[in-house]
C-alpha cells in the first residue's frame, strides 16, 4: 500500500500518542477524515502490537502508520536511585511500592521491527532518535515509508543520511515528549514556524508539522511555511475515540498552563503544569526510560483517584481549543477552517 504524503486527501495526521491516548478506533476516525491515523506502540511488546495493527486493519482499508521509540542507553543508577528516594515518602502517602531495580528496556525494539518486517505495515515513524541505516533499509525493501521525528536541523539531517522518506519536525509548541535524539539534550526553544524554514534549508525531504495546531489558522500557517502535512495530537485527546482518561480530558480545558518537565519520565514532556511537577521537576534526572518505570506507580494511582495534581498529563501549548466529538468531525473542522484561512 504505497503512500505519498501529498496524496492525502486531508493533509492531517493523527499523532502517536503512547499510553493509550491513540487507540484503533481513532486511527480509523482520522482515516476517515481523509488523514493518516498513527498506531503509538511504545511501552508495548511486539504481540501488543500486532494485535493493535489486526485490530486496524479490521477498521479501515486506508493506509495508517505505527510509531515505535527507538531505545536510550542507560540511564545513572546513583541519579535513578536518588530520586527514588525524593518520591518514596510519596509513594508511601498513596500505598503504592516503588521499583527498587529497574532493568534495561529496549521497548521490544527487535522484535518489533522483525515483525515489522515479517509483516510490513504502510508507514512507520520513530521518536526518541533513529534506527540504523541497515535497519531503515530494510524496512524500506519491504515497503514501508520512513518517517523520523526531528527537533533541530541537525536532527533532521542525521535522519536523512540514515534513509527516512520524509520528517516530522516537533516544535516546542508540542504536547508530550519531546523527540530530541538524546535524552540528556536541552530541548529547543525555536517556534514551530521559524523551525519548519530552519530545517528546509539542509533537506528536501517532505515535512510534517506538529506542535501547537489547535485551530485552522495554525494549521494553514503549518502549512503555508512549508509542511507537506501537520500532525493533530492534543486537539484530538477530547474526541470521542481517544483513549485518554476523562480527568485529563477535563484538565485541558480547565488547567491554564503548561510546561516542559523531566519529573514523569526522564524525558523532556510538555504538560499540564500541577503540583507533582512543581515538587519534582527541578530534581528528576535525564534516565529514560528509568524514570517512567520508577513513577509507573504512583502515576496509576493518581490516575485511578482522578487527581490531576499528580497525573502526567501531556498537553501543548493549544490544549484549551481541543474539542470534544467525534475525531472524523474534529478533523474535518480544522480542515475546513484551515483553507478558510
Amino acid at each position: 500500500m504505497t503512500v505519498r504524503l501529498d496524496e492525502l486527501a486531508v493533509p492531517v495526521i493523527g499523532a502517536p500518542m503512547a499510553g493509550g491516548a491513540s487507540t484503533p478506533g481513532l486511527v480509523a476516525a482520522v482515516n476517515r477524515a481523509g488523514g493518516l491515523g498513527f498506531l503509538a506502540v511504545g511501552y508495548t511488546s511486539a504481540a501488543a502490537m500486532a494485535e493493535q495493527i489486526a485490530a486496524v486493519r479490521k477498521s479501515t482499508d486506508r493506509p495508517y502508520g505505527v510509531n515505535l521509540f527507538v531505545p536510550a542507553p542507560p540511564g545513572d543508577p546513583a541519579a535513578v536511585a536518588a530520586y527514588r528516594e525524593r518520591l518514596r515518602p510519596e509513594a508511601e502517602q498513596w500505598g503504592v511500592a516503588l521499583p527498587e531495580r529497574i532493568g534495561p528496556d529496549r521497548d521490544d525494539w527487535e522484535a518489533k521491527l522483525a515483525a515489522l518486517l515479517a509483516d510490513p505495515v504502510p508507514v512507520v515513524s520513530y521518536t526518541f532518535g533513529l534506527p540504523t541505516a541497515r535497519e531503515a533499509a530494510a524496512l524500506r525493501a519491504a515497503g514501508t515509508l520512513q518517517i523520523g521525528t526531528v527537533t533541530t536541523p541537525e536532527e533532521a539531517r542525521a535522519a536523512e543520511a540514515v534513509g527516512m522518506d520524509a520528517l516530522c519536525v516537533q516544535g516546542p509548541e508540542a504536547g508530550g515528549h519531546r523527540g530530541t535524539h538524546r535524552v540528556s539534550d536541552r530541548p529547543g526553544e525555536v517556534p514551530l514556524l521559524q523551525l519548519l524554514p530552519a530545517v528546509r534549508a539542509v533537506t528536501s525531504l517532505p515535512l510534517i508539522a506538529a506542535g501547537g495546531l489547535g485551530d485552522g489558522q495554525a494549521v494553514a500557517g503549518a502549512l503555508r511555511a512549508g509542511a507537506a502535512a501537520v500532525q493533530l495530537g492534543t486537539a484530538l485527546l477530547r474526541s470521542d475515540e481517544s483513549g485518554a482518561p476523562a480527568a485529563h480530558r477535563a484538565a485541558l480545558t480547565e488547567l491554564p498552563e503548561t510546561v516542559v518537565t523531566r519529573a514523569f519520565t526522564g524525558r523532556p514532556a510538555r504538560g499540564l503544569r500541577n503540583a507533582f511537577i512543581d515538587r519534582h521537576g527541578p530534581y528528576a534526572p535525564p534516565a529514560y526510560p528509568e524514570v517512567h518505570h520508577l513513577t509507573a506507580p504512583l502515576r496509576a494511582a493518581a490516575t485511578r483517584r482522578a487527581d490531576t495534581s499528580a497525573m502526567h498529563l501531556w498537553a501543548g501549548t493549544a490544549h484549551r481549543l481541543a474539542r470534544s466529538g467525534p475525531a472524523e468531525a474534529v478533523v474535518a473542522e480544522l480542515w475546513r477552517a484551515a483553507r478558510g484561512s
